[in-house]
């Protein structure tokens, strides 16, 4: 029995003799931890946030009819550059017949009205010359005869427009004659030749016949995320850049911010609108889909790092870097930070730009 137990003792000894040497030698073959180290570098650091949106012009015209009728010719297309004044388009009226009947009948009572003017105005005449009635009476006479000689003329000139939508007292401003009234670019010519337009009044909004705008005054507007905000303000510089246009970023000045959001896709958005200050070189089209990076601080020409070389005191929470002393050897140095565009951060105060920057995760070579 005794002989057992000795035996089993022994057994054991070596078994728990090999594991051991099996684990130091385990050891021994495995490389050893190696950590790797950056500088810092001199950079322009840009906190920026990001809005998307579109590229709008400032102001857009909308021009609209004063008669109704139908299309007979259009003179420009999109993209064209017109002046103010220049004819955009042609409408032929199509009469209405109950407007015309009226307007007729309107020139039967305007006529009947001075033949009985210019009767009486004869007679009052002829009893001047006699000395019958004053001087006053005759021109009492004369008023009536011209004001009814005025009447016949409107009536006919009503009539004209009525029928024809023009009359040749108006010259070059008759309303079938559709012209801009600023200069710019026609950026839409929503309707063609045979459409019929509605004239615009305070009872109908009327028929678009162009819409145009100056190219050279555009505007970014897009929204940001309520998170974002309370972050920006008015004045803020803005870096846009156009999904069109390859390699082309273009300044601009964030100039409103709505005052209240709304409610899109279950987040709250405000929208923002920001005037362009772009070279006349390049044409950018209205409508075009656009980025606005909106700069909340800069520094130029800094000392930074990398943010993933930063580390924290667990207890003070306060940021750290370990510095290369010595072959694996390395020291911390607390740092002050400035500001982050999410990849670098700013280094005021702590280590120079000849230090080597521990990278804090392990790196084992294979």
């Amino acid at each position: 029995m005794k002989k057992s137990v000795t035996i089993f003792v022994l057994v054991f000894i070596l078994i728990t003799f090999g594991g051991a040497m099996y684990y130091l030698y385990s050891k021994n073959k495995e490389d050893p931890v190696v950590y790797e180290t950056e500088k810092p570098s001199t950079k322009t650091i840009v906190n920026k946030t990001v809005a998307t949106g579109s590229i709008l012009p400032l102001e857009e015209v909308i021009i609209k009819p004063n008669i109704s009728g139908i299309i007979e010719e259009i003179y420009v297309e999109g993209g064209d550059l017109i002046k103010a004044n220049d004819l955009i388009a042609k409408i032929k009226v199509v009469p209405n017949l109950a407007a015309v009947n009226q307007a007729n009948n309107a020139i039967e009572t305007a006529l009947i009205a001075l033949n009985d003017e210019k009767r009486r105005y004869d007679r009052q005449k002829g009893l001047f010359v006699k000395g019958v009635i004053s001087k006053e009476e005759m021109e009492r006479s004369e008023v009536s005869f011209k004001q009814a000689e005025q009447s016949y003329t409107a009536a006919r000139q009503n009539y004209d427009i009525v029928k024809t939508g023009s009359t040749k007292a108006f010259g070059t401003s008759a309303n079938t004659l559709i012209r801009s009234t600023v200069s710019g670019m026609v950026l839409e010519m929503p309707v063609e030749v045979g459409n019929q337009v509605i004239l615009s009044n305070n009872f109908n909004e009327g028929t678009t016949i162009a819409t145009l705008a100056d190219v050279n005054r555009m505007i970014f507007e897009g929204k940001v995320d309520e998170s974002e905000v309370g972050k920006i303000k008015e004045g803020y510089p803005l870096e846009i850049t156009v999904g069109a246009i390859e390699n082309a970023t273009f300044d601009a000045v964030l100039d409103y911010i709505a005052p209240k959001g709304m409610l899109e896709n279950g987040a709250i958005q405000f929208e923002i609108k920001g005037t362009l200050h772009k070279a006349d070189t390049t044409f950018i089209r209205a409508g075009l889909s656009a980025n606005a990076s909106i700069i909340l601080a800069r520094a130029d020409s800094v000392l930074s790092i990398k943010e993933a070389l930063v580390q924290f005191d667990e207890k003070t929470k306060k940021p750290f870097v370990e510095v290369k002393t010595g072959e694996k050897e390395f020291e911390r140095r607390d740092v002050t930070l400035g500001i982050s565009d999410g990849l670098h951060v700013e280094v005021k105060d702590g280590i120079s730009e000849e230090d080597d920057i521990k990278i804090w995760n392990k790196i084992k070579k294979f």
